[in-house]
């Protein structure tokens, strides 16, 4: 069995997840402490893949769609999802001082 061969546009996509920018960036934001970006991370992964799934299912064109015949890409999604929750925790602090 071989791994499938995803292109590279395929895996920026699965980061840059409106859904997933939005849920990230907007906890992290709101984030008093960093601990608390990892779990507005898995918070803004979980509503991502929800919110991607339902718009496939429904059979809406999605940037970054979730079905058995796509990669999914949870990896990609939960490093994304760190990364945005992380930069605007970061922003945040910038800011406040």
């Amino acid at each position: 069995m071989t791994p499938p061969d995803v292109p590279l546009a395929v895996w920026l996509l699965g980061a840059f997840d409106p859904v997933l920018i939005a849920v990230a960036v907007w906890l992290g934001w709101r984030a008093d402490q960093f601990g608390k970006v990892f779990i507005a991370a898995i918070a803004a992964l979980g509503l991502s893949v929800l919110a991607s799934w339902l718009v496939t299912l429904v059979g809406l064109p999605w940037i970054a769609p979730v079905s058995h015949d796509t990669p999914t890409l949870y990896p990609v999604r939960a490093i994304a999802a760190l990364l945005w929750a992380a930069g605007a925790y970061a922003a945040r602090r910038l800011t406040r001082r």
